[in-house]
Formats: structure tokens, C-alpha cells, sequence
């Protein structure tokens, strides 16, 4: 019996495989346009681009002229300011030809353009120039649809930007709601301390210190959940040394989800809420209980206290933003909470008057986008 020859197939048509290396081509062009559109982004972009037409050369221009060249003729590059202002001020994209593109290296392949605009929320902020030998329809429309496309992506690239300023606006204003009333008694116990029991006055101006910094800092929209509850251990620290014996605190920290990402600020202004709301006004003493937990997918993030209590209606205005109610930052952590994760992954508040108050956070392990 003759032996058979196995011979590997390829999976798919002809036609899918193109579709694949289309899609595939994309996708390496997709993160440098998801940064917005400048000089840098085109150069990593802009050779990608160019596969994905199959021109001998693709320029990738702001307004005024090119950011970006790849393949041959790049001698034209000093022409392509007039192509991108002739299409801008047209709106529309627009085909040149040779007198357009005059040139006396012989067997050069840059001898017509097709300059499609690229338009961020209906404002055209550069153009995608594809150069080719002759001028073709089939070239016209690619140039056209890959326009859209890369527009597309300068979009997301948009909004990304606006999220993240909007993100850190809300980080400011909860940083301007770090009560000043807080830090004014954080010194004042200090100084109590420092005839009476100088090392211990030095270290807690040591963990005033790091615990402003961390709540001022400039860089990073996430953290880790072990830096946010080390910043959240400086705060109770500082608020014992005024409470004494009044404030109790219990932890809780399941040791693997202390790598997980979360937004900056999201749970310390839990604790000074609980601190605030929870003891400052009751006569007696309170405990502040703070528990993390892994449940698969997700760490859930528990802060309660046994003080007051609160009116649930209140707390729902206060989620809904009502800045005149007297929450540190709930609305705030609540809304940025939804933002990156979805509207599922809101605060939930548990209360009553006299029952004292449980908040819990849940968020994802691993989320796009999301890394501290």
C-alpha cells in the first residue's frame, strides 16, 4: 500500500486570507493613531498605512504639510503642502496629477496624488495622501475608505484624551475636598506631641508628609490597591493621634489582590467619609472595618463603620452629585468608578439612621485600559 504524503492546507479562502492581512495590517496602525495625530504617531503609523493601499509612497500630513513619509520619490515631500491646502480648503478628497507633482528623476513612481481628508468631529485636522505611477478609481476609493478609517481612530484617540481630562479634573476637585478641617487637627495633634513624646511627633509628621504627597501627586490616573490602603493606613494613623482610644480600625486584605489597579482616590475618601460621618459626631467611641476580598474575576472592596448612619435619600443625592451635601467625594468616586468600568460597577451604600454605613467597591482584576 503506497504511503500518503500529508501536506499542510491553508485555512480559507483566498479571499479571507486577504481579508486577514488586511485587518492584520490595521491593527499594527491602530495604536500609534489611537494617540492622536502628530509627528511621532504618524511616523509609526504611516508605514503600516501604506501597506494597506499598496502604493509606492503615503504621506501623512497635518494642515499645513507632511508629518510623515514612506516609500519612494520622498524628493516630492516639499509638494505636499499645496496638495493638502488645495483638499482642505475643499473638503473633500481630491486627485493631482503630473503637473501637480513636476519632477525630473527619471523612473520616479510619484506622478499623481489621491489626498483624502482626515476629519475629527466634522474638523479636518490633516489628510492621508497616497502617491502612485498613474491615477486609478480603485486607488481614489481605497485612499477614500482608509481616510475614514484612520479618522476613526483619531476620534477614539479624541475622546480618549477628553476622558482623560475630565478624569483628572474630578481627581482635583477631590483633591480640593480633602478637608482642610483634617489637616488643620492632623498638625494640631502633632504639636500636642512634641513636648510630650517627640519620636512620635516626628513620625507622624513623617506620615503626614507621605500621606500628602501621595494625595497631591501629578502623575498616573490608577494605582495599586496596596498604595491607595498604605496611603489609607497614613490618614487613620494621623486620625488616631487625635481620637486616642475613640478610633478603632479592623483590617481585612486578602494578600492577592493587592496588585490590582484601581483609580487613584477611589477608596481613601471612603475612610475619611466613615471617619467623618461615622465618629466625629457620636459621643462614644467607633470602628472603622476595611476588608478586600478576591471573588474570581473581581476584588471587592468593603469600608464600614458603626457610627450614625445616614439617610438613604441623602446618600443617593450624594451619588448623584449634589456637591452641597456634606460626602467627601462619593458623587466623585462613584461617577469616575462608572466611567472606567461601566455602569455596573458603581458604589453600592448600605445605611440607615442609626445602623451605621457599609460602601462597597467592586472592580474588575483586569480591565482595558486600566493599569497602575
Amino acid at each position: 500500500m503506497p504511503m500518503r504524503v500529508w501536506q499542510r492546507t491553508h485555512l480559507g479562502s483566498e479571499s479571507d486570507r486577504a481579508t486577514f492581512r488586511t485587518l492584520h495590517t490595521a491593527s499594527l496602525a491602530s495604536p500609534a493613531l489611537r494617540e492622536g495625530l502628530t509627528a511621532a504617531s504618524a511616523e509609526r503609523a504611516v508605514r503600516h498605512l501604506r501597506d494597506l493601499l499598496g502604493t509606492p509612497a503615503l504621506a501623512v500630513t497635518d494642515t499645513e504639510g507632511c508629518l510623515a513619509w514612506d516609500g519612494q520619490g520622498d524628493h516630492h515631500e516639499g509638494q505636499v503642502g499645496a496638495l493638502v491646502a488645495s483638499a482642505v480648503e475643499k473638503g473633500r478628497t481630491q486627485s493631482f496629477g503630473r503637473s501637480d507633482l513636476p519632477c525630473q528623476v527619471p523612473g520616479c513612481p510619484v506622478r499623481t496624488a489621491v489626498v483624502s481628508p482626515l476629519v475629527v468631529e466634522e474638523r479636518i485636522v490633516g489628510t492621508l495622501a497616497a502617491f502612485a505611477p498613474y491615477p486609478t478609481a480603485g486607488l481614489a476609493l481605497a485612499a477614500d475608505e482608509t481616510a475614514q478609517w484612520v479618522s476613526g481612530q483619531l476620534e477614539l484617540a479624541e475622546l480618549d484624551a477628553s476622558r482623560t481630562l475630565l478624569m483628572e479634573a474630578e481627581v482635583r476637585a477631590l483633591r480640593a475636598q480633602i478637608s482642610p478641617h483634617f489637616i488643620y487637627n492632623s498638625l494640631n495633634a502633632i504639636a500636642s506631641f512634641v513636648r510630650t513624646d517627640p519620636d512620635r511627633a516626628r513620625s507622624l509628621l513623617q506620615e503626614f508628609a507621605d500621606f500628602t504627597r501621595y494625595s497631591f501627586r501629578r502623575h498616573g490616573e490608577f494605582t495599586t490597591l496596596a498604595e491607595e490602603l498604605r496611603s489609607i493606613e497614613r490618614y487613620l494613623l494621623l486620625e488616631q493621634a487625635r481620637f486616642g482610644d475613640r478610633l478603632s480600625v479592623r483590617l481585612g486584605i486578602a494578600p492577592e489582590v493587592l496588585p490590582v489597579a484601581v483609580p487613584f482616590l477611589c477608596i481613601q475618601p471612603l475612610v475619611e467619609n466613615a471617619v467623618r460621618h461615622g465618629l466625629e459626631g457620636a459621643a462614644g467611641s467607633g470602628t472603622i472595618t476595611i476588608q478586600a476580598h478576591d471573588r474570581g474575576q473581581e476584588c471587592v472592596i468593603e469600608v464600614e463603620d458603626d457610627g450614625a448612619g445616614e439617610d438613604p435619600d441623602k446618600v443617593r443625592r450624594a451619588l448623584a452629585g449634589d456637591v452641597s451635601l456634606d460626602a467627601v467625594g462619593l458623587g466623585n468616586v462613584d461617577a469616575r468608578l462608572r466611567a472606567t468600568y461601566g455602569d455596573e460597577y458603581g458604589l453600592v451604600v448600605e445605611t440607615a439612621p442609626g445602623a451605621g454605613t457599609k460602601v462597597t467597591v467592586r472592580v474588575p482584576k483586569f480591565a482595558p485600559g486600566v493599569s497602575a
